[in-house]
């Protein structure tokens, strides 16, 4: 099972595709690090937020997990450079990923943030040269941004960093529902050239995000999902007031959406409650077909051997020359 522990709404950037950052949540209203000791065991956790590292207790949150998951990924926008050494210096087997929209002129736009880019940027090549393994950046992909993301995977890849992508979705988690990609045949033609590079490549996870990056193609297409969702099924969202949730593209941020809150109840119970039960069958007759790497990713390995045709089908049309398949 996975998890993404959304640790805080509280934010320093101001994202225009992300308007976490006006809706932010107390510090006194968030789940306290002792009852993440409730959850069970897990193969990966991703720590996001809002921005994780305005957590003071954010080192405390990492050791507890640590006991509960085989993975831990910290999910940042980079800001806060010595923090993060701080808390990675403690411990090299953390992941880290920074948000970068783009080169710095987009990046600082989007995010809102004053030399937001160079701070990240920073952050990246400091979390290198400690040795850090699991260290990489990732962009969510816009009209603003598509050709951007090109030249940052290249950077990626003369850096021997992660790269992961994304493009906008509407939801209640980012309190946004006017995010849209308009001009869809040039963002599809940067993505057609990203996962053709990735095909490429030597790397067997990289095939695999190209066949991710073919979800994204397929859901700016506005096409049904790639592969059934397995939200609240095979992974969770805790959010910072301790809601269990299947996932956090549901339209609503009611508590119809939330199988229970674990300060007043064990994961066991909320787990196969009747309200988690009930919503994994709205889950099934979700109509959003998003395709997000907390979702994708697990639905992927459930499902492996759809992904794993798609790359063989098309690692040989790319050693051969040919045009990938995007149909």
């Amino acid at each position: 099972m996975e998890a993404a522990i959304i640790t805080t709404y509280q934010c320093i950037a101001h994202c225009q595709m992300c308007y976490v950052w006006k809706y932010p949540t107390k510090r006194e209203d968030e789940i306290r690090p002792e009852i993440l000791k409730k959850l069970p065991p897990l193969s990966f956790c991703n720590i996001t937020g809002g921005e994780p590292f305005l957590r003071e207790d954010l080192g405390e949150i990492v050791q507890i997990l640590k006991r509960k998951t085989k993975r831990i990924v910290i999910s940042t926008n980079g800001y806060f450079t010595d923090r993060i050494l701080d808390l990675t210096r403690k411990d090299k087997q953390i992941g880290i990923r920074i948000s970068l929209e783009g080169l710095a002129k987009a990046n600082d736009e989007l995010r809102g943030l004053q030399d937001g880019f160079d701070r990240g940027l920073r952050t990246l090549l400091e979390l290198q040269r400690m040795g850090l393994k699991d260290v990489g950046f990732g962009i969510t992909v816009s009209d603003r941004n598509a050709r951007d993301m090109l030249e940052l995977y290249q950077m990626a890849k003369s850096l021997n960093l992660e790269f992961a992508t994304a493009v906008v979705h509407n939801s209640y988690y980012f309190h946004k529902h006017d995010n849209e990609i308009s001009q869809k045949e040039e963002v599809i033609a940067c993505f057609r050239i990203l996962v053709e590079e990735l095909l490429r490549t030597k790397r067997v996870k990289n095939w695999y995000r190209g066949y991710f990056n073919y979800g994204l193609i397929n859901y700016i297409r506005g096409n049904p999902r790639l592969l059934p969702c397995v939200a609240g099924e095979d992974m969770f969202f805790l959010d910072p007031w301790g809601e269990i949730r299947p996932c956090n593209g549901m339209d609503s941020d009611s508590l119809d959406n939330s199988m229970g809150n674990l300060n007043e109840a064990s994961f066991e119970a909320i787990w196969k409650g009747p309200k988690a039960i009930s919503l994994r069958e709205k889950v099934k007759n979700c109509p959003k077909n998003c395709w997000m790497i907390g979702t994708a990713s697990p639905a992927m390995k459930k499902n492996i051997l759809i992904p794993s045709l798609w790359v063989a089908r098309n690692k040989l049309r790319v050693i051969l020359g040919k045009p990938i398949c995007l149909d």
